[in-house]
């Protein structure tokens, strides 16, 4: 049932509408004036409000503005009389779904109710939707290092703390870092990702802070940075122990004032950034080196969390195994294949030299090359054991 709330102070005019639409199916609420109804809004859960434009205390128009800001996504009509047309027309220019001349004509007011709610239910499925697209990877294992890290994640996550995660290459540290954007406040927000590793020295200060047009030679116009563009967001720094030392200097700068400058540029550009760094370097090692900035490390590396290598969470491959049959068997639309608990075994025993992304590759490998089931001897001959 379908909930509507009515603001309007002609008594006759609430309880008329009322009457219809209850009549109609609908659940009803109203209010006197715009102050009054605005407290509802906030406090209930309405499909579509009916609002009038000349009230005492709060009018239509107010209402509207404040409204759009707790919760944009339900249909407001507006209810004018016919001085107020040209008022009604500018309240829709500002976000109402539609508006209802006084008297109101009962056909197309159904009509317009029954549209803004199939606009209110379809908004809600395109959201779950979405949800369900961009839902990020499910951290597979039971084993206790890997139980850890998504205690910790759970732990941190709705904090603003930095994270500095590290591990061999092909770990999952990039989806630790997914994980703890997606379950943080910023999870509205851009996760913005950077290989620090995949770009020229000379090119990652225009890539990380942006660049001005004809700052350099390459620089044709204006580019914005992966600090503004994760404003309100995360910020993902990936091999940050192959960054440059006055790169980091400036991302230690970054991460102390809360604002950036684009290259060429003098203005500065504040920035509200959650930056989750990840490494397959010792950095402390690099510090000694003189490679990285001790600074940038503590600023960098408020909380620390460790992958461990597929070799150290053996007793999690019958788990990826799964996993990775039944979505790679799902990606080439044929059923899944089963696989044997000895060739399950014989996969526990391989030095996984390459980790997680060395596996999926394998079970790849297997799902092509192998029949319904895949054997013991089907990894023997697949695998380089």
């Amino acid at each position: 049932m379908s909930s509507i709330l009515i603001i309007d102070d002609e008594r006759a005019i609430r309880n008329t509408l009322s009457e219809i639409l209850q009549h109609e199916g609908y659940k009803i609420d109203v209010a006197e004036n715009g102050e009054e109804g605005f407290e509802k809004f906030k406090k209930n859960s309405y499909d579509v409000v009916l609002c009038d434009i000349k009230m005492p205390k709060m009018d239509g128009i107010e209402f509207l503005e404040k409204s759009r800001e707790v919760n944009p996504d339900v249909p407001l009509i507006m209810i004018s009389g016919h001085g107020n047309i040209e008022t009604a027309v500018e309240a829709v220019k500002k976000g109402a779904y539609d508006y209802i001349s006084k008297p109101p004509d009962l056909n197309r007011l159904l009509i317009t109710i029954r549209n803004a709610t199939d606009k209110t239910t379809l908004v809600a499925e395109t959201k779950t939707l979405k949800r369900k697209i961009s839902r990020v990877q499910e951290i597979i294992g039971e084993s206790e290092p890997i139980q850890k890290i998504k205690d910790t994640i759970a732990k941190v996550a709705p904090t603003e703390a930095r994270v500095l995660v590290t591990g061999e290459n092909g770990v999952g540290k990039e989806l630790v870092a997914k994980w703890i954007h997606e379950q943080s406040q910023r999870n509205r927000g851009p996760l913005i990702e950077v290989n620090c590793a995949a770009i020229p020295s000379e090119l990652i200060e225009s890539e990380l802070f942006g660049h001005e047009k004809g700052s350099f030679t390459s620089a044709v116009k204006q580019r914005i940075g992966k600090f503004e563009l994760a404003n309100e967001g995360t910020l993902f720094l990936d091999e940050i122990g192959d960054m440059s030392l006055d790169a980091q200097a400036k991302v230690l700068r970054a991460l102390q004032e809360g604002t950036i400058t684009r290259v060429g540029g003098d203005k500065e550009i504040k920035v509200n950034v959650r930056v989750v760094a990840a490494t397959n370097k010792n950095l402390m090692e690099e510090v000694e080196a003189r490679r990285f900035r001790l600074d940038l490390y503590h600023r960098l590396g408020v909380i620390l969390i460790h992958v461990p290598s597929l070799n150290d969470r053996r007793s999690d491959i019958p788990a990826l195994v799964d996993h990775f049959l039944t979505n790679i068997c799902n990606e080439y639309g044929t059923a899944k294949k089963q696989i044997a608990p000895e060739a399950v075994a014989l996969l526990q025993q391989h030095n996984w030299t390459g980790n997680i992304r060395e596996l999926r590759n394998i079970v790849e490998r297997l799902v092509i090359l192998s029949d319904k089931t895949i054997t013991e001897n089907d990894v023997r001959e697949n695998v380089r054991m």
